[in-house]
Order: structure tokens, then C-alpha cells, then sequence
């Protein structure tokens, strides 16, 4: 009988071992070798299906061309260093925390202002043929036109688990790519994002400037400093906490599993007003 329990007991700590999941993170690389004028990297390949996000820097007045591959939309973050975009014959300011959708325009080119360096997540979300449907249902202003936005520009929203001292600003409201929607959030600790589960979507977090806190999901927790992302465990239970005197400052990114999903998003209570 003794030996029939340790037994059940190694196989339940076997399994449970099997199960504890990790949360996976990855640091944007800010400090380029001198004389780099530009630098590429993929960021957490393979975490969710039909995303692709990589690390980008440019230097020196240096300008790139950049386009979006056939099939997919194409999500710009730029968080560090100024410069500016031009889009069908249209610049667009470039300072850290702007995001921009080149939608139908097919390419773009990027230039770093004079000896300041540019790190943006390219960000590149495959299309399936439910989405190309949906598109099509969109309004026309919102996949036609090139949609650019400083993040302190956006509108602010509440949500149940966060205190009243936090910010939350949505920056990509859905509707402009299928099964997308992207925000902030930003307070000073001692604060917290409660403990919540959403297994109706897939989500990425980028810490921002100054960012230094703490993921947890389900038994696991990670730091989470800034210019870093991370990826939330799909279905786990999970929070951020901020010991005092730091600061909480992030993007999430949700990547819904299908439309219906994005119901989640009225948890968000928009401030009308803002």
C-alpha cells in the first residue's frame, strides 16, 4: 500500500512538472555595436500562430523601404529614438511611442532622425479567409487610410481589475485588422492588473520606457523590465503587479482566436470624454 502511494505520488509530481508552464520573454537588444546602421531580429518565433513580430533598428539619418508580405497586415511600434514615416506621398512624425498601419499603402519608407537611432516591433498578422470576409465589412476609413497615432494621444478606458490610479489608453481599436486590438497600461506601485483569464485569445505584452514589474501566470512569474516582450500563457490565469516607486508601463496585444472573441473587449469601459 505505502509503495502503491509513493508511486501515485511520483506520477502526480511527473505531471504536474509536464504541466507548470513558463512564461516566455525576450529582450529587445537597445544597444547597437557602433557603426551598425541597421539591425533585424525575430522576437518569440512560433509563439502564436499567423504572428510574426521582429526587432528593428535603424541609425544616423539612415532610411529603410519596407513593405507588408501578400496575405498579411503589418502593425508598426515604434518606441525609442525620432524620425518619420512617409506613406503615399504623406510624412508622419515619428517620436517613441507612435504606432502606424500602412493598410493598402504597399510600401513605406522609414528614416531616423540625424544621429538618433529608431527600435520599432514590426509586427505582421496573417490573414485567413474568414478575415479577408470580415475586411471587407470594416469601415472603409480604417483599412483604406494609413492609421498613425501617438500612444498619449489615444483614448483612455477603465477595466474592473485595475485600480483607479492606472492609465489604460486603447491604441489599435479592433475593426482595422480582423481579430486585433492593442492598448497600454501604465501606473506607479505599490500597484496591480488583477488576476484574470481571457482563453479566447492569444496575448503579447511589450514593456515600455521605464517599465519594471512583474508577470504572473498561474504557478509561474517572470521580471519584466522595459523594451522586453513577453508572451501570456493562452488560458492561464495571470496578473502584473509594481513594487513602490516603480513603474508599470506596457503594450498588450490581443490576437483573438476568432471574432466572436473580441467581445471580451467591452470588459473596457471607454471614457467618452478622453
Amino acid at each position: 500500500m505505502k509503495k502503491n502511494i509513493t508511486t501515485m505520488l511520483f506520477l502526480l509530481s511527473l505531471i504536474i512538472t509536464m504541466h507548470a508552464q513558463e512564461i516566455p520573454i525576450e529582450n529587445l537588444n537597445t544597444q547597437l555595436h557602433e557603426n551598425t546602421l541597421q539591425y533585424s531580429k525575430s522576437i518569440l518565433d512560433n509563439e502564436i500562430k499567423g504572428i510574426h513580430v521582429a526587432h528593428i533598428a535603424i541609425t544616423g539619418e539612415n532610411a529603410i523601404l519596407d513593405s507588408s508580405k501578400e496575405g498579411y497586415k503589418t502593425i508598426y511600434l515604434f518606441v525609442e529614438g525620432k524620425g518619420n514615416v512617409m506613406a503615399a506621398n504623406k510624412s508622419y512624425e515619428i517620436v517613441p511611442e507612435t504606432i502606424l498601419l500602412p493598410n493598402v499603402v504597399k510600401e513605406i519608407a522609414i528614416k531616423t532622425a540625424k544621429n538618433d537611432t529608431l527600435h520599432y516591433l514590426k509586427i505582421s498578422s496573417k490573414l485567413t479567409d474568414q478575415d479577408l470576409l470580415d475586411l471587407k465589412e470594416f469601415p472603409a476609413k480604417n483599412t483604406q487610410n494609413v492609421y498613425y497615432a501617438k500612444f498619449t494621444d489615444c483614448k483612455s478606458y477603465t477595466e474592473p481589475i485595475k485600480s483607479p490610479n492606472t492609465i489604460s489608453r486603447t491604441i489599435l481599436p479592433n475593426k482595422y485588422i480582423p481579430r486585433i486590438a492593442m492598448g497600454t497600461v501604465q501606473t506607479k506601485g505599490p500597484d496591480k492588473v488583477g488576476f484574470h483569464e481571457h482563453p479566447m485569445l492569444e496575448q503579447l505584452f511589450l514593456g515600455l520606457s521605464k517599465n519594471n514589474s512583474v508577470v504572473y501566470a498561474d504557478d509561474a512569474k517572470v521580471g519584466f523590465p522595459e523594451y522586453s516582450v513577453l508572451h501570456i500563457p493562452l488560458g492561464s490565469s495571470h496578473s502584473v503587479s509594481v513594487e513602490k516607486d516603480e513603474v508599470m508601463y506596457y503594450v498588450w496585444m490581443d490576437f483573438f482566436l476568432d471574432k466572436k472573441g473580441e467581445e471580451w473587449l467591452k470588459t473596457h469601459n471607454v471614457d467618452d470624454d478622453n
